[in-house]
């Protein structure tokens, strides 16, 4: 378990975020369209996992624009933007915005990939919402960069997040 701040309030996690160099573990969302994507859907393609509490908040919202304009950019390259929003949430927010480099993709079924990545809040207000977090998957399917932003209303490194790209 991790433990992060909000407005300097502690909360914890359910986990720790993917060692990097450890395969990413799988994963079941729902995209905007409704239809399920797994990690297999982006296989041969570096993956930005920009996750966030909710799509609906200033920081959040930041983070997608931000990612949008700058690693959508890059050859190979998809930016997943996941949150337990649910999905038409995400097209609203994508649709208004004219962001169409990044793909939104939910965690609203079940809170698998929260899970499964060991960042779902435990404690605290945002209760069972993805702590602000960036990974980076290579090629093969590999962890080669995370963060977990310590300060929740903070915004993630993006320059070191592209690096590891």
């Amino acid at each position: 378990m991790a433990t992060v701040t909000l407005k300097g309030n502690p909360i914890e996690t359910s986990g720790n975020l993917p060692q990097i160099g450890s395969s990413a573990p799988d994963f079941t969302l729902t995209a905007t369209d409704l239809s399920t994507k797994t990690l297999s859907d982006f296989k041969g393609q570096k993956l930005v996992l920009n996750i966030f509490p909710s799509i609906d908040t200033g920081t959040c919202a930041q983070s997608v624009r931000q990612f949008n304009k700058e690693a959508s950019q890059l050859e190979k390259t998809k930016v997943l933007c996941i949150s337990h929003d649910l999905p038409f949430a995400h097209a609203r927010f994508c649709g208004a915005e004219g962001l169409e480099d990044v793909i939104s993709l939910s965690d609203y079924k079940d809170g698998s990939f929260g899970k499964a990545y060991g960042l779902n809040f435990i404690t605290g207000p945002l209760e069972a919402l993805h702590s602000r977090s960036v990974i980076i998957v290579d090629e093969n399917g590999l962890v080669t960069y995370t963060e977990q932003v310590s300060e929740t209303v903070d915004e993630p490194n993006y320059k070191a997040a592209l690096e590891a790209l």
